[in-house]
């Protein structure tokens, strides 16, 4: 009893001393990984009726309707269901740019438990979360993998078994910025496999892929593809955010 009353006290007056900061702009908010009222509202979360494969918001009033956006009816998607917490503007695109190349990695933690939300409906029993993999020369670069972080904490908020280092990026593919819907996935032929050491975790297993940002699905469709030739029983994705278009 004594020692909980001492760190309950200890922890208010760390409180009084460092609070809690808003993940995009710094000000003082209530909670710890919060947003304040300012960024919150300039915060675009996906709700509603969404594409039932790559997560994109779509006008309709029945959020639990299967439908599919107009890129999905087009490009063959080799997983069977997809969600995104949030659409990539505003400032979106503000909190992935500090948390890829900034070194804000703090960020992972909230960003994990909102995806944890968006995927809560295509989650199932004995799925293993993984995230999209770097080349080892690109994790070397930037010293760790975001999607990895991602994927780390919707797991935790999911319940779900994680494992950071289930595929390999056999090849350094570079980055996807700049290029355009073929280019992309092009480039990702052949460049991801599943870690020798963990095929036998994946067998007969569903599994839920994890990356930052969902721009053409280029990079997860490898990654699907490659866990569906080590024995995979299903695969699903989800984005921290969803490219989409303007207007």
């Amino acid at each position: 009893m004594g020692n909980a009353v001492l760190r309950s006290g200890v922890e208010a007056v760390l409180r009084i001393v460092y609070p809690p900061h808003c993940l995009s702009c710094n000000a003082i908010v209530g909670t710890d990984d919060g947003l304040c009222p300012e960024c919150w509202g300039r915060t675009p979360f996906i709700t509603g009726l969404v594409c039932d494969l790559c997560g994109v918001p779509l006008p309709g009033d029945d959020p639990t309707e299967i439908v599919q956006c107009d890129d999905c009816l087009r490009i063959a998607r080799p997983w069977s269901r997809g969600r995104a917490a949030l659409a990539y503007r505003d400032n979106t695109r503000r909190l992935v740019l500090a948390f890829k190349r900034g070194d804000r990695t703090d960020i992972a933690r909230a960003a994990g438990t909102w995806m944890g939300i968006a995927a809560q409906d295509i989650a199932l029993p004995d799925q293993i979360v993984a995230p999209t993999p770097l080349h080892w020369r690109r994790l070397f670069q930037r010293r760790y993998n975001q999607a990895a972080l991602l994927s780390a904490e919707m797991a935790r908020y999911l319940a779900l078994e994680h494992c950071p280092d289930l595929l390999l990026r056999t090849r350094n593919t570079g980055t996807q910025e700049g290029k355009g819907r073929d280019a992309r996935f092009a480039n990702m032929v052949d460049s991801i496999a599943v870690h020798p050491r963990r095929r036998a975790l994946i067998e007969g297993r569903p599994v839920l892929l994890v990356d930052d940002v969902l721009t053409t699905g280029a990079t997860l469709a490898a990654c699907a593809e490659a866990s569906y030739a080590a024995g995979a029983s299903d695969v699903r994705v989800v984005a921290l955010a969803r490219t989409v278009k303007d207007g």
